[in-house]
């Protein structure tokens, strides 16, 4: 299989974003990320946002956006946007707690992921959802995680925040492996119960099994994407490390 790329949630190094986005992206492009997901817009246009990443040959590999941007009067300038900063995925990263407050506030949910899969499919463009930790707790008697992505098309992407899960006490590989082909995008988290701002390689995690399951033949993974969300000194400099800790290990 090809070799997967690797891209950076921006909101690793939000802060930096804001006090000067071009050099920001800039010095994540130097360091050797293929490309980055952006978790807000810093007040730039889709055209700006597309111009600066191809002048540094970085790729995007998703955005994070509220479920409200992705429903009525609101979806047509989402499709927009993205479809001008040249991206087709729409990960929704966190839920409001009326969607998730029971077992059937998430299937009501999972309908709405599902409508929103098929408007976007002809256009090539995918949603998808990102977990935290609450999704490996049950919920009337099934983990959240199950009953979303049990009950969703194929084309809603799972996108597997490994940290996340392992903080939720959920075992990575056996939460992924029932809906294979779905984690088209996944972030690489490290977890510590120890030492809180573990970076990549310092932790827990089972890396060589996530990299073999994402690399199978018919997963469909197209980035792993790094996200730091504790520091042990600057948040670029910790993204940098988690970086070449992947390429120490083959990546």
């Amino acid at each position: 299989m090809a070799r997967i790329p690797i891209a950076l949630q921006l909101y690793s190094v939000r802060q930096d974003c804001a006090k000067d986005l071009p050099g920001t992206l800039a010095a994540v492009a130097k360091m050797g990320y293929d490309g980055v997901e952006f978790a807000g817009y810093y007040n730039r246009s889709a055209q700006e946002l597309r111009k600066m990443c191809d002048d540094l040959g970085l790729k995007i590999a998703g955005t994070h956006i509220g479920l409200d941007t992705l429903l009525g009067d609101q979806i047509a300038a989402t499709i927009e946007f993205n479809q001008i900063l040249g991206n087709k995925f729409l990960i929704v990263p966190g839920l409001k707690p009326e969607r998730t407050s029971s077992k059937h506030a998430w299937l009501e949910t999972a309908m709405i992921f599902d409508g929103i899969a098929s408007r976007l499919k002809p256009l090539g463009l995918f949603t998808g959802y990102h977990n935290h930790f609450t999704e490996f707790a049950p919920v009337d008697g099934e983990l959240p995680w199950h009953t979303f992505f049990g009950n969703t098309l194929p084309d809603v992407v799972m996108q597997m925040d490994t940290g996340n899960c392992a903080h939720g006490k959920g075992d990575v590989i056996a939460m992924i492996q029932p809906y294979f082909g779905r984690a088209r995008t996944v972030h690489l988290k490290e977890y510590s119960e120890s030492y809180n701002t573990a970076l990549i390689g310092e932790g827990v995690m089972p890396w060589k099994q996530i990299f073999d399951y994402c690399e199978k033949p018919g997963s469909n993974t197209e980035w792993y994407i790094v996200e730091q969300e504790s520091y042990a000194f600057g948040p670029l400099e910790c993204v940098d490390k988690c970086l070449q800790n992947l390429k120490k290990m083959g990546k």
